[in-house]
């Protein structure tokens, strides 16, 4: 297993929007291997996650935003969802540019995040189910297992909330949910 140095950097107001940019690519390239240039997983802005839900992601004052960043260079990205009273903290995106694949990024990545926030009992992700990469990644690499997967047949009890800010096409539906317990 590759275990590559990362530094994670907070984000930057003057790099906010590469942020929003390259977290997009990220996420369409994987939905472009798997299904090809156009199918039902890219919104009408040609995107697999909005900008609305990044952005949403990066104001929530519950949130911390870092670049991954290796030899200097910005390869991806990381925002967490912390909670300091309960330590059960959420990875609510994490991404690594397409050309650095398979380098241990994104696992160097996960190891800072965890060294960044000891105190966490319990970590939760969620990812879409035809991301084969990253199921493999979460279970495989990093430790966690799946407690649920969210699809037509079965809806979590914890379901997203229904109001304004929430994007009904970028719901729980076909989602693996993912967890790990710290020691």
């Amino acid at each position: 297993m590759k275990n590559t140095k990362v530094t994670l950097v907070p984000l930057t107001a003057d790099d906010r929007e590469q942020f929003i940019l390259d977290n997009q690519w990220a996420f369409k390239y994987g939905a472009m291997l798997e299904f090809g240039e156009r199918d039902n997983h890219i919104d009408g802005d040609g995107e697999i996650i909005s900008r609305k839900t990044i952005e949403r992601s990066i104001d929530d004052p519950k949130n911390e935003t870092y670049r991954i960043v290796v030899d200097g260079k910005r390869v991806g990205g990381v925002i967490l969802k912390i909670d300091k009273e309960t330590h059960r903290n959420e990875l609510e995106i994490l991404f690594v540019s397409p050309e650095k694949h398979s380098c241990g990024i994104g696992y160097g990545a996960w190891q800072a995040v965890e060294a960044l926030h000891p105190e966490t009992v319990v970590w939760e992700t969620c990812t879409p189910y035809f991301e084969k990469r990253n199921i493999h990644f979460y279970v495989n690499k990093c430790g966690f297992y799946i407690d649920e997967f969210w699809c037509e047949y079965y809806q979590p009890e914890h379901e997203m909330p229904d109001d304004e800010e929430h994007d009904p096409d970028e719901g729980p539906d076909e989602m693996f949910r993912f967890i790990k317990v710290m020691n």
